[in-house]
């Protein structure tokens, strides 16, 4: 079989998807979705190199989604559109290797199975461009405005995933001869009037595109609820400002503590350290460490969520319990919620503050101290 080598093209924003974060940059169970692309084809054996075309800028993010990977892959810079970040990728290959073939996949097609490259690589010894493709299975209309049209006959009707394959050669033919845009690159191909083949695609080869798509291959994984516990005291003492639950409160006593003392915060963050079996804030944050004197909590509480979401995890709930004689929570209690889902980043719906005394009994009771206790849901993948 020939040498093949694979490009991964994922220089696109996601725009349709929305969000601050790139679509490939997003968690999906234990990877993100490109790093899931990439390793398809770093773990095939028919692979022989792989490069990554992404936009300026993301090289700390691939990185961060391929970290620990036992092969290194090639990383160069996309163009404005697709087909000029494919033409880069082609740059980067071995140009005195003209017999090789290549594969061009897009980042935001995760779930490219071992035997769909099979079946493209063996095809490639007989034809110099071949696409994956899968029967159109829906009724196909053609409208006019809302209004339709016309029936389509679906017969002959396919549609395209990638990887797409091709003789290196005949594909950097089609890219340099290439005056108007196309969809892929074996529209490239078709319009120079080479002939292009396919094989059997897969239906769980899709393209995330928008929510309902991450949705969809969100549900696809198998996520298990796994619930972590936290438990937190601080001393009091006299003096203000008191930091807690994320706030800060004008009232005359504060908490004692080696950081800023935030026991709300502390027990949200074991607890969900002790959702993924991760330690817990000693062992992160250890306060024998003087750069974490006088530390903001919130810093240890959105890297305690950072941890979660790489390993998998989605975070669904937050269910806190303050227990203290003073101050009174009820009174800061949604402002409380909000600041922590800020924290966390989840919807304020999935956050719950509540506050109880202790009658007056022991060291809460008699003001000498408060002490906080949380539970934390998260979805985790279990592959």
């Amino acid at each position: 079989m020939m040498p093949i080598d694979a490009i991964i093209v994922a220089a696109g924003r996601g725009t349709r998807l929305g969000g601050a974060l790139p679509k490939q940059y997003l968690p999906l169970g234990s990877r993100t979705i490109v790093a899931r692309a990439v390793d398809a084809f770093l773990d095939h054996p028919v692979i022989r190199d792989v490069v990554v075309v992404i936009a300026e800028g993301d090289e700390e993010r691939l990185g961060a989604a391929l970290a620990d990977r036992p092969r290194a892959v090639r990383v160069v810079h996309g163009g404005e559109t697709r087909q000029a970040s494919v033409a880069r990728g082609l740059d980067a290959l071995p140009a005195a290797d003209p017999a090789a073939g290549v594969m061009v996949h897009d980042a935001a097609r995760p779930f490219v199975s071992a035997a769909v490259i099979d079946r493209v690589a063996a095809a490639l010894a007989q034809s110099a461009a071949v696409i994956p493709a899968v029967p159109v299975a829906d009724t196909l209309k053609r409208v006019d405005g809302s209004e339709v049209v016309a029936t389509v006959d679906r017969s002959a009707l396919v549609q395209v995933q990638t990887p797409q394959g091709f003789h290196v050669a005949a594909l950097r033919a089609a890219h340099a001869a290439a005056r108007e845009s196309a969809t892929d690159d074996a529209g490239l191909v078709e319009a120079q009037g080479g002939r292009v083949t396919t094989v059997p695609g897969e239906r769980t080869n899709f393209k995330i595109t928008t929510e309902d798509d991450l949705a969809v291959a969100r549900a696809s994984l198998l996520e298990v609820p796994v619930v972590g516990h936290g438990f937190d005291v601080h001393r009091l003492e006299k003096g203000g400002p008191m930091i807690i639950g994320g706030l800060v409160l004008d009232v005359p006593m504060r908490l004692q503590g080696h950081s800023d003392a935030d026991v709300a915060l502390h027990a949200i963050t074991d607890a969900l350290f002790g959702a993924i079996g991760d330690g817990d804030i000693g062992h992160h944050f250890p306060p024998s460490d003087e750069a974490w004197r006088g530390a903001a909590s919130d810093r240890f509480l959105a890297y305690a969520a950072d941890r979660v979401r790489k390993a998998g995890g989605r975070i669904v709930h937050i269910d806190l319990t303050i227990m203290c004689e003073r101050p009174k929570i009820g009174p800061v209690r949604e402002a409380m919620r909000a600041r922590i889902a800020e924290i966390v980043a989840v919807p304020v719906t999935a956050v719950s503050v509540k506050a109880t005394t202790t009658e007056r009994l022991g060291f809460t009771g008699r003001g000498e101290g408060i002490a906080a206790q949380a539970t934390a849901t998260v979805l985790r993948s279990m592959e």
